[in-house]
Formats: C-alpha cells, sequence, structure tokens
C-alpha cells in the first residue's frame, strides 16, 4: 500500500467532499461518477454506497475493480484507492451505519427523498496512492481522545453505584470531551423500548422518555448492536415529537399522557450513538448530540465506543458488588401530612399520581408493590434481592436493569415533587418515604388508604 494506511484516512472517509469513482467494463471502456459514501470498514477494507442500478454498477459486477479518489477536507490532500470488489451487505450494523450516514449527507444538499442506500458494498483495499498537489496545513494542538478517554474511564471507576456512574459519565463527556449535550437510554423489559434514565445539557431531564428499537440513531445502535451517528440532520433520524408518530408507525399506541416528552435538541446538526452491553448483551445506549456539522468523526466514535465498553464493565462489577445484599424488614412510621391519590393500571403497569402521569412498566409495577406492602405490614424498607425474586414483577432473567428502574423511579418522583420518595439505605437497600397519606385506587380493584 506504498506506506499509506486506510486508519490514517479516515477523515476523507466522512463524506464531507464527495468521491470520485472510476471503473471499466468487460472490454476496457472506463466510466467516472461521483459517489457519497466511501465507508471505513476495517484496516483492508472499505465499503461503497450503492444506491443506483447503473453502468458503474454494471462494471463492478463484471470486472470487479474500481478506483476511488477520496479528499481529505481539512488538508484538501487527495487519495487514490485501488479496490477490488468482495460482496454487498442489504442488512446488518455496517448498513445501517452507512444508511444513516447518507441520509444526513442526502438532506444536507437537499435530495432527502432521491438518496436511498440500497446496499453496502464491500471492497478490500489493494493499494493507496498519494496524488501530488497542493494542501493546506493541519490545525495543530487538537484535544487528545486518548487522555480524554483516560480520565472519563478514571472517574467511572470510582463510582459507588449504578445512579453515579450513569450521571458521571455524561459529566465526563462534557468535561472530558467538550460535549455538551448527551443522556444514558436503558434497555427495558418491555419489548422494543429503550427509557431515559440520565441526561445532561437539557433544559428538562426527560427521564422516563422511550424511544423504540430500531428508531433513529439510538434505536438503531441498540438494535444492531453498533455504533450509529450522522453528522448532518434528517427528519428521518428525528427525535422529540416525533416519537410518537414513530411509535405508532411501529403499531405501538401511545397514549398522550403516558408521553414523555423526549430531552433532545430542538434541531440538532449531529447525532452518535453507542451502545452500551454486558456480556454481549445491549442492556442500553450511550448519546450525545451537538448542533455544530460533523461534530463527531470516526476518531470520536472509536473514544466514546471505549466509554461506553467502560461503562458496561463497572455495571457488571456493580451488580455483582450489590449479589451479597442482606434481605431487610425495617418498619418505620411514615410522616404523614394531607393526602393524595395514586391509581395504578394493570394492562401497561402505568401509575397515575393524582390525575397526572407519573410512571409505567416495571417501574410502575415497582412503586404499586412497594405502596400495597407497606400497606399491609407497615414496611418502610425493602431490599433489591426481593424485587428480583418476586414474579409477580415479571422481569427478565438476564440483565434485568432492576438498578436502573429504581433510578428511574426515584427521579421521575423528584422531578414531580412528589410526597413520595425513593432513598438509598445502604448496599442492596431502599427507603420508601411518604410525607402525606396515599389513597390506593386500582380501576377494577376498589380503593384503600395509606
Amino acid at each position: 500500500m506504498t506506506g499509506l494506511r486506510i486508519d490514517g484516512l479516515r477523515r476523507a472517509l466522512e463524506g464531507v467532499m464527495a468521491s470520485v469513482l472510476a471503473t471499466c467494463d468487460a472490454d476496457g471502456i472506463p466510466n467516472v461518477s461521483m459517489i457519497s459514501q466511501v465507508h471505513y470498514v476495517d484496516p483492508e477494507h472499505v465499503a461503497l454506497s450503492y444506491q443506483f442500478f447503473n453502468k458503474t454498477r454494471r462494471n463492478v459486477m463484471a470486472t470487479r475493480r474500481a478506483i476511488v479518489l477520496v479528499t481529505d477536507p481539512e488538508t484538501l490532500e487527495h487519495f487514490r484507492l485501488s479496490l477490488s470488489y468482495e460482496e454487498t451487505q442489504i442488512g446488518g450494523p455496517l448498513f445501517e451505519g452507512m444508511k444513516a450516514k447518507l441520509a444526513g449527507i442526502a438532506s444536507h444538499h437537499g435530495v432527502e427523498d432521491v438518496f436511498r442506500l440500497l446496499g453496502a458494498d464491500i471492497y478490500r483495499v489493494q493499494s493507496i496512492e498519494a496524488v501530488p498537489g497542493p494542501v493546506v496545513l493541519p490545525v495543530a494542538n487538537r484535544p487528545s481522545l486518548l487522555a480524554a478517554t483516560r480520565r472519563t474511564c478514571s472517574a467511572l471507576d470510582g463510582c459507588a453505584d449504578l445512579e453515579e456512574l450513569l450521571d458521571c459519565v455524561t459529566a465526563c463527556l462534557e468535561r472530558d470531551f467538550g460535549i455538551s449535550w448527551s443522556m444514558v437510554l436503558m434497555a427495558g423489559a418491555e419489548a422494543g423500548r429503550l427509557y431515559t434514565v440520565a441526561s445532561h445539557g437539557y433544559p428538562h431531564t426527560g427521564v422516563g422518555a422511550e424511544v423504540a428499537l430500531g428508531e433513529g440513531v439510538i434505536g438503531v445502535a441498540a438494535r444492531e448492536n453498533a455504533p450509529i451517528r450522522i453528522g448532518h440532520m434528517t427528519r428521518e433520524y428525528r427525535y422529540g415529537a416525533a416519537i410518537s408518530d414513530a411509535a405508532r408507525r411501529h403499531g405501538i399506541v401511545c397514549d398522550a399522557p403516558r408521553l414523555i416528552a423526549f430531552p433532545g435538541l430542538e434541531a440538532p446538526r449531529s447525532q452518535i450513538a453507542l451502545p452500551i452491553t454486558e456480556g454481549g448483551v445491549v442492556v442500553g445506549v450511550l448519546f450525545a448530540e451537538d448542533d455544530e456539522i460533523n461534530r463527531f468523526g470516526y476518531e470520536e466514535e472509536d473514544a466514546l465506543a471505549l466509554v461506553a465498553g467502560h461503562v458496561g464493565a463497572r455495571m457488571s462489577l456493580l451488580r455483582q458488588d450489590a449479589a451479597d445484599e442482606v434481605a431487610g424488614d425495617a418498619t418505620a412510621p411514615v410522616a404523614a401530612s394531607g393526602q393524595v391519590t395514586l391509581r395504578y393500571f394493570r394492562l401497561d403497569q402505568s401509575v397515575f399520581l393524582e390525575n397526572e402521569y407519573l410512571i409505567k412498566g416495571v417501574a410502575g409495577a415497582i412503586l404499586w408493590r412497594l405502596l400495597c406492602e407497606h400497606r399491609a405490614t407497615g414496611r418502610t424498607e425493602f431490599t433489591t434481592r426481593e424485587l428480583r425474586l418476586d414474579p409477580a414483577l415479571r422481569l427478565p432473567a438476564h440483565a434485568e436493569n432492576l438498578d436502573a428502574r429504581l433510578i428511574l423511579l426515584r427521579k421521575r418522583l423528584e422531578e414531580r415533587s412528589a410526597c413520595l420518595r425513593i432513598e438509598k439505605a445502604g448496599r442492596g437497600r431502599f427507603r420508601l418515604v411518604a410525607a402525606c397519606r396515599v389513597a390506593l385506587e386500582e380501576p377494577d380493584a376498589g380503593e384503600v388508604a395509606v
């Protein structure tokens, strides 16, 4: 490869500047065309966007050879890549990553309804040649992403519980990487949903806001277990108000009172989502966005993927540390001042405080269980162990993220300034605190008072 490596040219593969693709047919007659995207795959391969049935495609299928000219948008250096065709992928992580990036490029150029990815053509890079010409000196004194990653991972190692870990990672993204807007979403037991448990930089936290699996960069990253990013915003990958429309398209019934507003930027220009895994299973997504075009490149993707991987590893260790939790039966008097009504709907496990939606799903079922147990026995202190063993909560056997659900419940109660609180009471323990009397109401089961 004449000493040049494709790893060192990734900036030229961002799609900022269009590439030129040259092919020949079986008779040696050349054809030159512009191509939207040359995508880095690994140190030996790139992928080209296959969008149209055209002469270029026919030539490639006939000769299995191509040459592509790519340009570094910062230095204006040109590089000629000699390629040999290997295969076409029409689905999977690589395809989805290219599809998202292409959608952003198309939106930026006003052809969002024209550019549609049909496949990701995989090529082996046979050689790389630098094309002589004037160049611009690169920007000096860039912040070190490796140093930022090290500082962040060190801070995560000092976190004592999951809530501290999730809040720490979003704070570190701003402190160490200069990323002002970020959040962490966890996979729910509810099929095909992720819910927000931590956010940073937004006017409202959006704790409890949901994203459908496969929707936008977050949902696609979770479904494909792969980083997904875009450098130009497109309506296909927008969040916020579009979430309810997307849910309806997927056959999910959205009840407006049960919809928590997504905390994302109104007009982001760049987004990136990294899966968080435990034992190879996706348990959450680390998400960041910015109002700057092309804010996240390949280098940022690598760095943030390491951070997301470290978050997953720390979650596993914290879960193991909590495995020796001790059951407790402490009872304590609950201060009572006034009364509120809490309504529970068993169908979707949703909870309304007075007439306003509070939470649903497993977190809602947990709150209902705690209040019912307190009514029956007077208990105020509980353990995560007993919740994990309770079949009524229907927690999955693997990676049930119970701690994340308790964090979500605590934050939702805190945001609502409710007279109910969930407090930590030691390792594997938490306490229910009620500053008022609570009337429990289930539509099919009557009403009782706590």
